[in-house]
């Protein structure tokens, strides 16, 4: 059992902590509406074949779904709320949203990959099997790969000083 002080910097962290989850989401919900406005508009403005046109349309694709999780991530964070969690349990959280992002990280590279897969395959396809399209996606694949790669380990980075402060609660 912690004593009073122990507690009150064990709710200070867990605040913190669900904020910077929330502004996380918050940052990557601004990405997700960029790629939507900004794609949504440019897909219209782009023939079909050119490489562009399949770039923005692959980049509203990736903007619904990172808005989904943003959304779902801000909900689920609850700085306001964050109090009264015992160190296990606040340990077990720290944990498994590291876990979690660290696991994005795996993932992010594997979108930089087939991105460049992609981009190489469209360089030796023959035209009829719309090698703009390929050359289109796997730009997006990679640019979202690269973002999300930077996000994922920037996050992680800042809240993994998390860990510390709840370890140095353990008695």
């Amino acid at each position: 059992m912690l004593d009073s002080a122990a507690t009150t910097t064990l709710d200070a962290i867990n605040h913190h902590r669900e904020l910077l989850a929330q502004q996380g989401m918050g940052v990557l919900g601004t990405w997700a509406l960029l790629n939507l406005l900004l794609s949504g508009w440019l897909v219209k403005s782009t023939s079909p074949q050119l490489a562009r046109h399949y770039f923005h349309q692959m980049n509203i694709g990736w903007g619904a779904i990172n808005a989904c999780l943003a959304t779902w991530g801000i909900i689920q964070a609850q700085p306001l709320h964050a109090t009264g969690f015992t160190l296990a349990e606040s340990l077990r959280a720290q944990y498994n949203f590291e876990k979690l992002l660290l696991v994005n990280v795996g993932l992010d590279v594997a979108y930089l990959v087939v991105g460049a897969w992609l981009r190489a395959r469209a360089a030796a396809t023959e035209a009829d099997e719309r090698p703009q399209r390929l050359l289109g996606f796997g730009q997006s694949v990679a640019v979202q790969g690269a973002f999300l790669l930077l996000f994922d380990a920037g996050l992680y980075g800042l809240y993994h000083r998390f860990a510390d402060q709840l370890l140095a609660l353990v008695p």
